[in-house]
């Protein structure tokens, strides 16, 4: 029998362990799965023990015929670190199969809490930079313009992450990193013009491609792993929490908006975006770089173990060749099955997201930390512009509304079904393939 006192020492550090899930950017069901598997650690009765999860909350209550212990504990931030997530959730399985000590557990858990990350700022900016120039391949954009959209990145995002560490509202943030790339790409799109008509020695600053760096310069901002832990928790049924993290992907995309569209007003930029190709047109090779490029780049972001980073190139890979193939077909030249790209978003995802169930025991680590960083190459940034674009320079004229609608609508669709993908083997293999 435990003492009052042995009780309320294991709610709470069940309650710190969930904590550190939910912070660490974890889906709710593995929050949940987590925090019973400690329970039955810690030898809590799982029959009798509720726990209540919320974005910013969390409560543990276990009542007997006496009297009922509630726990609560407030999650302060929320970030994406998935090398902290892969830690907690082993140090649960471990602690469960060899019974540690209470002291032993509550000291590795701290240990986790506390650890650096694996990259520095400047490592972490300069992955998420070549990650956007990963995009801007994607998009259809030649080298130099892929260098220009890194630089424009790598700049944007190190200012982020400075205003975050001085205490700066996240949202503002977003928007003035947004506001800041989308500048300096622009900057770069005029030195490329200027070169190409002064030719000589500054040709090698001239692309072909100009304009396709403010497509990609701001792509480290969109929330991946909110929108598929978004997906996930709605699917799982923990509706309420997928509901709050769906509001903040929404503002989170509405800041990035404000400041790509401030930028635009502000350099007079006229709408590009349209009379830009959609088909792709490099050779799979080079659609296969940049799509490891650019796994590589948000894995770093995400804070992913660099043992792991191999397995997500090429996850990165797969995913990018997999929806090309679907998606492209004898109406645009290409080989493939031609059936959009909606459905070969979803096609690419969902291979992606099946290999990394099978591959969770194998690897020791969760499903997040590989499925996620694979599928952000196939994000649909032209897309996303051309919506942008479209009510930015709305002028009354008949079918404006129906055509910024429809851009999207698309967009919106094609994350969704990335998000669906992602999410669907993991929730329907979770029990077989357990992580």
């Amino acid at each position: 029998m435990m003492s009052e006192g042995e009780i309320q020492r294991r709610l709470d550090l069940l309650l710190r362990t969930g904590c550190l899930l939910m912070k660490s950017g974890a889906d709710t069901s593995r929050v949940m799965r987590t925090m019973k598997r400690v329970a039955a650690y810690m030898g809590l009765p799982l029959e009798r023990l509720n726990i209540y999860i919320v974005y910013n909350m969390l409560m543990v209550n276990l009542p007997d015929s006496r009297q009922s212990f509630t726990r609560f504990q407030r999650v302060e931030r929320h970030g994406i670190n998935l090398d902290t997530l892969r830690q907690a959730s082993h140090l649960s399985c471990e602690a469960q199969r060899t019974g540690y000590s209470l002291d032993y557990y509550e000291r590795q858990l701290s240990q986790i809490a506390c650890q650096h990350r694996n990259y520095s700022p400047w490592q972490v900016a300069v992955g998420g930079g070549l990650a956007c120039g990963g995009f801007c391949i994607q998009f259809g954009c030649d080298w130099t313009a892929f260098f220009y959209a890194a630089l424009a990145a790598i700049l944007g995002l190190r200012l982020r992450m400075w205003l975050g560490a001085v205490g700066s509202n996240a949202l503002v943030n977003t928007g003035v990193a947004a506001f800041v790339s989308t500048l300096i790409a622009w900057a770069f799109s005029e030195l490329s013009q200027w070169a190409s008509v002064s030719g000589g020695p500054m040709g090698i600053f001239a692309s072909s491609t100009p304009w396709h760096p403010l497509l990609a310069c701001a792509l480290f901002i969109v929330p991946g792993v909110p929108l598929i832990n978004f997906v996930s928790d709605m699917l799982s049924g923990y509706t309420q929490v997928g509901v709050t993290r769906a509001m903040g992907t929404l503002m989170t995309l509405l800041a990035m908006a404000f400041g790509i569209a401030f930028a635009i007003q502000v350099c007079g930029i006229d709408n590009f975006a349209k009379d830009l190709p959609m088909t792709p047109h490099h050779a799979y090779d080079e659609y296969s770089l940049a799509a490891a490029v650019s796994a590589i780049g948000f894995s770093m972001i995400f804070n992913t173990p660099r043992h792991l980073m191999g397995f997500v190139a090429l996850g990165g890979v797969v995913s990018v060749c997999t929806r090309n193939f679907v998606n492209l077909g004898p109406s645009s030249g290409n080989i493939g099955l031609d059936l959009g790209l909606v459905v070969g978003s979803f096609v690419g995802s969902a291979v992606v997201s099946i290999l990394c169930c099978a591959l969770v025991r194998r690897l020791h680590t969760p499903h997040q930390l590989l499925s996620i960083p694979s599928v952000i190459p196939m994000i649909p940034g032209v897309l996303m512009y051309r919506a942008l674009f479209a009510f930015i320079n709305m002028h009354g004229v008949v079918g404006e509304v129906t055509m910024a609608m429809n851009y999207a609508i698309q967009a919106s669709l094609i994350i969704l079904f990335i998000a669906l993908g992602v999410a669907i083997p993991n929730v329907f293999f979770r029990r077989m393939i357990p992580a």
